[in-house]
This record gives C-alpha cells, sequence and structure tokens, in this order.
C-alpha cells in the first residue's frame, strides 16, 4: 500500500522539529492510527497489542533494530502478524517502539464512537505506525506480510530547501546521478559488510550559485536479510527516491517494513560518520560529448557514427571506473571491519616495504608461481616465518573482486585441510597483495602429473591427501561459519605441506550459501574445465554438489596419475578421464586405472574409485553430499551404491593415446 505524498519532513533538523510535532502519523489524511481507534475490542486487537509488546521485548533482548514475528498458537481471523523496525543508528529503540505504542493506545482509548468503531473496523485490519521522526514503525496485519519479504506498506515523505535549478533542470539531474551513486555504494558497503543491516554515506556537487551542496544518506534493511532480498528492496526504494530528487526535493524519506532509506542536503541527520565518503562529485563529460554530437550530426552526418563510438567507449570507461572505485572501497570496508571486529584472529596488515625487503624486491629467484591473480612470490618475514605472496598483476575489476572475496572468506575460516591467510597488503591505489602462510611442497599436480615425483606419493599418502581434501571441503559446507562453495578445485588449488598433508587454497571465485538456500542460479560461470559440474556450467545452477562433483574428478586424477583433460584409449576408442575410468570400473578391471603400488590395498583402492564415480554423476541429486562422502571413505566394510553413467561421457576416434585438450590450471569465468 503506497502512503500519499507528505509535504513536510523531520529528519533530525531542528528547523522542522516545531512543524512536524503536530503530525505524528507518516499520513495526515487517513492515518491508520485511526483504524486502531476504531478498531472493536476483541480478540483480534488484543492480540495485536501483546504481539508488539513482544516484538519490542525482542528488540530490547536482543539489541537490533527490527523484529518480526505472528502471534503463536493463533489461527483463523485473529492471527497477527507484525514488524518493528527502527533507524540502524537510533541507540534508544525499544523507547522509541515504547512511544509509538503508547500514543497507539492512547488514541485507542479516546477514539471515536461506537458506531463509528462498528462501521471502520470491519474494513481494515491492517495498521501502520511511526513516530514523529520518521526513525520508528510499527506495522500489523491479519494477512501474512513477512513470509514473502514484502516492503508495504511503504510510507513516501519529502520537501524542499533552497537549491538554486535553472529552466532545464541541470542542477535535478546532477543531484540525481550524485544520489544514484551514493546510494549504491551505501547498498554496496551494506551488503559486503554483512554485519550491519545499515550503512551511511556522503556526498558533494556545486549548484548554480556555486554553493557545494552536501548530499547525506542512509539504507537500512531488516537485520538477518539475506543479501540479495535486501539489495533488490533496496533497488526498488532507490528509485522511487531518485524520482523524489528528480523534482528537487532535497529531503526524503522512503520507510518500508523490509528496507528504507533516508537522505537530506546539508544537514547530517544520522549519528556517527558516514561510512562511505564519495570524491567530490563533478559533472559527468555525457552530457557534454552527448551535446557535441548532436552538434555534429547537424554539421556533418558522416562524423555522427564516429562520435556516438566514441561516446559509449568513454561512457564504458566511465562505469569502469566507477565500479573499480567501488569495489576499493569496499576492499578498504572489509580491512576497516577486521580492524574492529577480528583485531585477535591473527589477521594482519602489513606494509609495503615489509613485503618488498621479504621478497627481496620481488624479484624472479623468489617467484615461484603464475595464475590468472597474478604472481606469487616466496618471502621471508623478520623472525624466520616463510610465506608466499600473491601479488594483484593490474586493477582489474576480476581481480579486485577476488581479491575481496578471498579476504572476506578465507580469513575467516580455519581448518588445518584450509591454507591460512596471514594477512594483506594494500600500498596506494596499485598494490594489492594476499600474505599465506608458505607451504613447502607446493601444489598437488606439481606430483600426481609426474612420473618421478608421483613415485614418491604411495596409495596410504594418496589415500591421505583424498581424505583430507575432503574434510576440508566438510568443513566449508557444514562446520564453518558460512556455507561456502570453492567453485574451484583442482589439483593445482591443492597444496601440499612437509607431511604433506593437503591444504585447500585459492578462494578468489568461492561463493556463500545461506542457511535456507540449497542452491544458486548465476549467468557468471567462473572455475576450471574438466572440473565444472554440468548443471553449473550449462544452467547456471550452483550448489554444494558443484563441490562434490571437482573432488570426484581430483579423486580419479589422484589415483590415477592422468589429468581430467585427457582423452585415455579403451577398446580401440578414446575417451576422457572420467568415462575411461567408468568402463573401467563396470568391467572389473578397475585395478588398470591406478598409477602407484598397492601392495595389499586393493579394497581400499576399488572403494575410492566408486566413490569418486559416485560424486561425478550427471545428475546432481543422485550424487552424495560430502559427509556422505567422507563416511563411506573411512567404511571399510560399508555397501556402497552404484553409480549411473557420469557426467561428460566422451569418445573420440581413434588417434593418438593422449591427447589434451585443454590446460586444466587454468581458471575461467563465463557469461552465459
Amino acid at each position: 500500500m503506497m502512503m500519499p505524498l507528505v509535504a513536510l519532513l523531520l529528519i533530525s533538523s531542528p528547523k522542522l522539529l516545531a512543524a512536524q510535532q503536530q503530525l505524528p502519523f507518516c499520513s495526515s489524511s487517513s492515518s491508520n492510527a485511526n483504524t486502531l481507534a476504531y478498531m472493536a475490542e476483541g480478540t483480534y486487537k488484543t492480540n495485536l497489542l501483546n504481539l508488539a509488546k513482544d516484538l519490542i521485548a525482542n528488540v530490547t533482548k536482543t539489541g537490533s533494530h527490527s523484529a518480526t514475528g505472528a502471534t503463536a498458537g493463533t489461527t483463523g481471523p485473529d492471527i497477527v502478524y507484525g514488524a518493528a523496525l527502527c533507524r540502524g543508528d537510533s541507540t534508544n529503540c525499544s523507547s522509541r517502539l515504547q512511544r509509538v505504542l503508547h500514543l497507539t493506545a492512547s488514541i485507542s482509548n479516546n477514539g471515536s464512537t461506537s458506531s463509528e468503531s462498528d462501521s471502520q473496523s470491519q474494513l481494515q485490519k491492517s495498521v501502520t505506525l511511526y513516530d514523529h521522526e520518521f526513525q520508528a514503525l510499527l506495522s500489523f496485519s491479519d494477512m501474512d506480510f513477512i513470509s514473502n519479504f514484502s516492503n508495504a506498506p511503504e510510507c513516501i515523505v519529502s520537501a524542499y530547501l533552497n537549491l538554486q535549478t535553472d529552466a532545464d533542470h541541470a542542477i535535478p539531474t546532477r543531484f540525481s546521478e550524485l544520489f544514484s551513486e551514493l546510494m549504491e555504494a551505501i547498498t554496496s558497503s551494506m551488503i559486503i559488510s554483512e554485519q550491519e543491516s545499515y550503512s551511511t554515506g556522503q556526498g558533494w556537487f556545486d549548484d548554480l550559485s556555486g554553493r557545494t551542496v552536501t548530499v547525506y544518506g542512509l539504507a537500512q534493511c531488516t537485520d538477518g536479510m539475506q543479501p540479495e532480498r535486501c539489495r533488490t528492496c533496496l533497488d526498488s526504494i532507490t528509485a522511487q527516491g531518485k524520482g523524489m530528487v528528480g523534482n528537487g526535493l532535497t529531503v526524503g524519506v522512503v520507510l518500508g517494513v523490509r528496507c528504507s532509506l533516508w537522505y537530506q542536503t546539508d544537514i547530517k541527520f544520522f549519528a556517527g560518520e558516514p561510512r562511505v565518503v564519495l570524491p567530490p562529485y563533478t559533472p559527468t563529460e555525457s552530457k557534454f560529448m552527448l551535446w557535441v554530437t548532436i552538434g555534429s550530426f547537424f554539421l556533418m552526418v558522416s562524423f555522427s557514427c564516429f562520435f556516438v563510438y566514441i561516446w559509449i567507449k568513454q561512457e564504458r570507461k566511465r562505469e569502469a571506473r566507477f565500479k573499480l572505485r567501488l569495489v576499493s572501497m569496499a576492499i578498504q570496508n572489509v580491512i576497516n571491519l577486521w580492524r574492529i571486529e577480528e583485531g585477535n584472529s591473527g589477521f594482519s596488515l602489513y606494509n609495503f616495504s615489509q613485503i618488498k625487503e621479504a621478497t627481496q624486491d620481488f624479484s624472479r629467484e623468489n617467484k615461484i608461481g603464475q595464475g590468472g591473480f597474478g604472481s606469487v612470490y616466496k618471502g621471508l618475514l623478520p623472525g624466520g616465518l616463510e610465506v608466499a605472496v600473491k601479488r594483484l598483476s593490474a586493477c582489474s575489476v576480476q581481480g579486485l573482486l577476488e581479491f575481496k572475496n578471498e579476504i572476506q572468506l578465507i580469513a575467516r575460516l580455519q581448518h588445518k585441510n584450509l591454507v591460512k591467510l596471514l594477512g594483506c597488503c594494500i600500498e596506494g591505489e596499485q598494490e594489492k597483495m594476499l600474505v599465506y602462510e608458505y607451504l613447502q611442497n607446493k601444489s598437488l599436480d606439481v606430483f600426481i602429473f609426474d612420473s618421478v615425483k608421483g613415485a614418491q606419493l604411495t596409495w596410504s599418502k594418496r589415500l591421505h591427501i583424498i581424505d583430507g581434501i575432503a574434510q576440508g571441503i566438510l568443513y566449508l559446507h557444514n562446520y564453518s561459519r558460512l556455507c561456502v562453495v570453492h567453485r574451484d578445485l583442482k589439483a593445482s588449488n591443492i597444496l601440499l605441506d612437509s607431511d604433506m598433508t593437503p591444504k585447500i587454497s585459492d578462494f578468489g571465485m568461492a561463493r556463500i550459501f545461506y542457511s535456507n538456500t540449497i542452491e544458486s542460479n548465476t549467468t557468471r560461470i567462473v572455475g576450471t574445465l574438466g572440473y565444472i559440474s554440468p548443471e553449473y556450467i550449462f544452467d547456471g545452477v550452483c550448489s554444494i554438489k558443484s563441490d562434490v562433483f571437482s573432488f570426484g574428478v581430483l579423486v580419479l586424477e589422484i589415483i590415477s596419475g592422468k589429468r581430467t583433460s585427457g582423452f585415455y584409449p579403451y577398446d580401440g576408442k578414446l575417451y576422457n578421464l572420467i568415462s575411461y575410468a567408468w568402463l573401467l570400473w563396470r568391467s572389473g578391471q578397475g585395478h588398470e586405472l591406478i598409477c602407484c603400488c598397492i601392495e595389499n590395498n586393493h579394497e581400499s583402492i576399488q572403494r575410492c574409485i566408486q566413490v569418486a564415480l559416485l560424486c561425478v554423476q550427471e545428475r546432481a541429486d543422485d550424487r552424495p553430499c560430502i559427509d556422505q562422502v567422507v563416511t563411506m571413505l573411512n567404511s571399510e566394510g560399508m555397501t556402497l551404491p552404484e553409480p549411473n553413467q557420469p557426467a561428460y561421457f566422451y569418445v573420440r576416434s581413434s588417434g593418438s593415446s593422449d591427447v589434451l585438450s585443454c590446460d586444466s590450471n587454468i581458471s575461467i569465468t563465463l557469461e552465459r
């Protein structure tokens, strides 16, 4: 339900306080508070008031700024659904909600005549109440607006302050552009932090008189709201806010039960310092280029396409610069959060001079690896601690996103089978580095795909590596603070310490899955060809079963010493690795897949091959979860199910005995 527009707003502004004291509700014409005043005394009204008290008590107990719920043990027409919300910077949330409830009770006790009550109580059971500063609300209904994440009712309030404009609305246009950038930055900051339900920001632009106008903003979602739902909700109300800004309204609020925003020029209405500060705003080149294009059209039509091309190219560069700026701000916000919240976690911020000295000025002799992210160097810190330093090669949006993702995720994850992130180093706009523990034996692919080094890996060591990788994935999926899907499990991302204990590395492409989410659809496919599950690469469906598929491929590589990207002969034809392994297992020749001395371990090897084939089945639902995989690997007497034909059952005409089709060490990003 959209509430009528009110031409007066208070957002902690002393000049507007006196005028607003007489307008305690969002709508002056048909206040929902009157609905409660007209509502007949009875079970529904009693339940509503009791639920209001419970929501306020919940806010007080948890110290949060929002709560939702419904009357327990009630069904039928007397059930009440409710939500309570305070602005995120409020330090007296429960007191504000109590005042709203107290004012409601007063209105209800001094309501209209019984005839009015009888007539109107039948028309409306929904009521939404706001405090006089529009910093708190209580909303109730007999319809379930909680489970569908509806943001209705949305209260829209706005006002004019002094802002010099011209006839062609140039200033509102500049104001609108700044507002869009500011709200996007605030929204991204809030979602990236994951710990905060609101964020604040500040930006500037110059009006026609040359006066610098400061714009303050605040955006908020209810506590615990999923990032995807929060962004969708904020995008919707930001579009409404942009409409107000476009009309020159310099103060505004869109207040909903799930998400809200506030903005105001010149007066900082929220508590504390802004969490996002945009650089001073200057008019973009786009309007200038547009006029140049139009003028050129009348002067010389043949040049119009050329100017349009230049304009589009510059706009894309501007958009790329803006994205880089947002990601850089997001990285800085992550670092700030670590300083505040994780001060004792062992995560360190290194100076550039420390890393430069530790790596001998990033010398070629110290370089130990190269990937899509950048170069990797061995370093020696004071005190004798050996480290591996990943240095971002260029300021690309993708590289920055992976850098931020890795800091956010792996610094919070602690397990013996995950590589340990010791800290990071950020120097200006260019230098961004991650500092890891150094592992002497480098990565798994160095051993299993080399006939000489592979001879060092006995079956017991290979089984130890397989079990360690499975334990690391089990932690990521089931036991870490967040359910994490790695999305790029492969041999080169498994590092080995001096005892050949495997450690999963490279979380730049990892994705968080929340407790009530079992899969996610995306148009951006990441990973490495040969390891990506079929439902992910063809349909964009990513889940924990995507990691299980990659694990199955990895186990087959460890057992066979063969790459998933190769083709291998069977019965006069060539098959890819998983097809080759399935054919050997089905014909009782699984022992031909093994590349190491097996001694008396026939049963455990056959079990590993069968578990791997269960993991690479075509349908995700047929694959076991990782906890089932761990159980099957460690239960000698357990009867395992028969695997179906695996995914990617490829056959080639007979040719060379081992043809590589791609480089299985290179991670990819595909747009579907």
